[in-house]
């Protein structure tokens, strides 16, 4: 065996450092704690620069000091690149330190050399080896999880969570007491989403070892459905679980028509104008709220009633409101007290809506509902997010999306109308 260098020992220590102090830690808390749930995601460097932290960010912001009590957290970091894996783990030290020393949030990783290889020809290998990984990632990830909780969701690294995703999780789990189920589905996307029972993880884990060069995950997850003899999906309402929007190279027209194309399930928020007497600066707009971008709309000293309307171009039959307001990474800058409301009978010119009805109360910030009776949101003319006390210093709406009701949906999809011109 050729000796090994003082240089190279320098550059492989920080990681096995680490890979030790992890593993020592983490039989101490496996003793301590299993949980309800375990949410494991699996992460590289290669397409979502920053996903992870927006992920992790999202994730614990949805779930209240209670849900967590009750949650595991569980990354892969699937990269061999030791520079991004000390960022990557400096980065989520810092801003989570809480949740690890807590035992809450876990991180693992798998060195290269432990991966199959794939067989084939050179074209074919090419095209194997990305899934082939893929599947081998999340081999790890759910042999890993087996102990830790007695669910299992698998999400992404480059998603938003709904709030409270926790509790809702829970009563769907509770109203399938009586239905076996093997995979129960909180989002139709690909892989995203999905729930499993943690005692079926080792037989999955083997299952995508076995076959990690034949399909992609998400037709694996499949088959494997399949043979523990769940025979349809099982779609769970309302999806929890949404794609970030990247940053965009385009204008918003064309991103809204990509958007629509590759996550039809996202949301849609139609064309609209967008009105506030709120403080407008020369750098943050009011329409940036209402993109489906990463922008957002900045203010401050806010007063008792003050407003930001978003007036529909057309009435429009709505299932669901998303309004988030702070900064994404410290949740700074959220409207402390406001609600939502739906707005009908405009008139006017310009346009505005003579009678309100409020949807709902913003939680830290936050408001992710469907709305119920479906009535309440047929011909629905304007969403207004209302101030309800005086706010001094800055306040952030980060975005106010609008889902509209499937079968419209789709017949705008149909008709080509994916104009986003706010």
């Amino acid at each position: 065996m050729p000796q090994e260098t003082s240089s190279s020992r320098k550059t492989q220590r920080p990681l096995e450092d680490w890979q030790t102090i992890t593993f020592k830690y983490l039989e101490k808390i496996q003793r301590k704690r299993k949980t309800w749930l375990t949410v494991g995601i699996s992460s590289a460097s290669q397409w979502t620069p920053n996903g992870l932290l927006y992920t992790l960010v999202s994730l614990y912001q949805a779930s209240s000091p209670e849900e967590e009590k009750h949650l595991t957290v569980l990354v892969h970091l699937a990269d061999s690149d030791l520079l991004w894996l000390k960022e990557t783990i400096a980065q989520i030290s810092r801003l989570f330190s809480p949740q690890i020393l807590a035992g809450q949030l876990l991180l693992i990783h798998a060195p290269s050399d432990v991966y199959p290889s794939v067989n084939g020809t050179q074209n074919e290998a090419s095209r194997e080896e990305l899934y082939s990984k893929q599947n081998v990632d999340h081999a790890f990830l759910m042999s890993f999880a087996t102990n830790l909780s007695t669910y299992f969701l698998l999400i992404e690294d480059n998603v938003f969570c709904s709030p409270n995703f926790v509790t809702q999780i829970h009563s769907q789990v509770a109203s399938m007491k009586s239905s076996p189920w093997v995979i129960l589905e909180f989002s139709d996307i690909g892989f995203l989403g999905k729930l499993f029972h943690s005692k079926d993880l080792p037989l999955l884990a083997h299952f995508l070892l076995l076959f990690h060069q034949e399909k992609p995950l998400d037709k694996l997850l499949l088959h494997f459905r399949t043979l523990m003899v769940q025979e349809k999906s099982i779609i769970c309402r309302p999806f929890l679980f949404y794609y970030r929007m990247s940053h965009p190279t385009f204008d918003d027209n064309q991103k809204a028509t990509l958007d629509r194309e590759t996550d039809p399930f996202g949301p849609d928020n139609p064309p609209a104008a967008i009105f506030t007497d709120m403080t407008v600066s020369n750098v943050h707009f009011p329409w940036e709220a209402y993109t489906l971008d990463e922008s957002y709309f900045w203010t401050h000293d806010v007063n008792v009633g003050d407003h930001l309307t978003v007036i529909l171009n057309h009435p429009s039959n709505l299932r669901k409101v998303q309004v988030m307001t702070g900064s994404i990474m410290e949740g700074k800058y959220a409207l402390k007290k406001g609600q939502v409301e739906l707005g009908y009978d405009p008139e006017g010119m310009p346009q505005y809506c003579a009678s309100f009805f409020v949807l709902g109360h913003l939680v830290e910030g936050q408001l992710s509902q469907e709305i119920v009776p479906k009535s309440m949101g047929h011909q629905v003319n304007c969403v207004r997010l209302v101030a309800k006390a005086k706010q001094d210093g800055g306040l952030m709406i980060r975005h106010i999306y609008l889902w509209e009701e499937k079968a419209k949906k789709e017949k705008l999809i149909r008709d080509g109308d994916t104009s986003l011109k706010v």
